[in-house]
This record gives structure tokens, sequence and C-alpha cells, in this order.
């Protein structure tokens, strides 16, 4: 590919505002990797959860835009400590905002291991973990419907990470596992594939 034709022509812009509610979490979000003993509580977990599909009409839309508004991505809870929920994962249903309780016991020990060893995750007493199904998108996009369904990922993280910032709370997102190990135990459908890890916590 030929080098961008660079132009003399150069605009300093305004200084960013950084003193509105929005502008604020944009400064102080930063990745969280040590967490504090402390349990979550459940309306810290319902609020992380709704503020990355929680349904926001009548017709359907969510907090986080969606191609054709097909939305694949799912979000599942995995709890280790939060007040009121014995350890498991979970499955968050947008339109009533309940969870659905997949499997009981602790998993983030094992979901840790298939995070390619990173011990840090099996400390945050819970983790929002994304998974997708891309036919949802795929059927009215074809190939490309893939990218979008990675970018929809992305929405989601930004708005689950900036709400636990708003709550005083904090994470960091996960890319790196084994997909088959932690589709297992997470429990996935079939056609489902996990896309992120977003562990979250007290600082």
């Amino acid at each position: 590919m030929a080098d961008a034709l660079v132009l003399a022509d150069t605009h300093v812009l305004p200084p960013p505002r950084i003193d509105g509610a929005l502008e604020r979490l944009l400064s102080t979000r930063h990745s969280l990797r040590e967490f504090s003993p402390r349990a979550l509580t459940i309306g810290q977990a319902g609020q992380l959860l709704w503020a990355g599909q929680g349904q926001v009409s009548g017709d359907g839309r969510r907090t986080a835009p969606s191609a054709g508004a097909r939305y694949p991505l799912s979000l599942l809870l995995i709890v280790g400590d939060v007040e009121g929920f014995s350890p498991g994962v979970y499955r968050y249903e947008p339109g009533p905002h309940r969870l659905v309780q997949l499997h009981v016991g602790d998993v983030r020990s094992a979901l840790a291991a298939a995070a390619l060893d990173q011990e840090w995750l099996a400390r945050a007493p819970a983790i929002i973990a994304v998974a997708a199904t891309e036919r949802r998108t795929t059927q009215k996009y074809g190939p490309r419907g893939a990218r979008y369904v990675h970018m929809e990922a992305g929405h989601v993280a930004q708005n689950v990470l900036l709400q636990a910032t708003a709550l005083g709370l904090g994470g960091a997102p996960v890319g790196a596992f084994d997909d088959d190990a932690v589709a297992k135990l997470l429990r996935l459908n079939r056609d489902e594939q996990p896309l992120y890890l977003l562990p979250v916590g007290r600082p």
C-alpha cells in the first residue's frame, strides 16, 4: 500500500473537556487486576450486566449497539463472591433483567487456568463473560457479519468497564484463553463461542 499523503496544513484542537460525568469516567478508567476480598452486592452485579446488554426500550433495544439489531451476544456471570448468590455460572436474560443458574460451584480457578494460567482471575469476586452466536448476524450480513459481532463485543466490554468505574469498582478485559475449555466451563450452547472475559471487583 502506498504511503498516506501528508499535507502541511495542521490544526491544533481545543483542549478536551474533562469535567463532565462521562469525561471523568473515561479519564479515570484503568485496568484493575488486584481486588479487595470484599464481595460484590447483587445491585452492583445487576448494574454491570445491565450496562453491557440491558434492555432499554419496549422494542428490545439494548445498551450497546448491534448491527441490524440482531443481538448475537450473551452475558454470563461467573460468581465467586456476590451477596445473595451461591458460587456458579449464571446466564443473564436482558428482557426480564434476571439471572438463570447454569452450573453450581466455583469455576474461577478452572477459568483462570483456561485463560493461560492468569491466576489473578481467580481472585475476582465475579467475572462477566461475553459469548456470541455468530449466525444471528451472519444470516443477515454474510461473512462480514462475524466482524460486526466482534465489534459489538468491544462495545459491551467498554460499557461494563465504564459502569464498573462509576460504581467504584474496576476490572480488565481478557481475550487470551482456550476457547473450547472456556465454552465447556461456561456451559455454552453448541453454537456459542466465548469472546471476552471481564473480571470485576473492588480495588
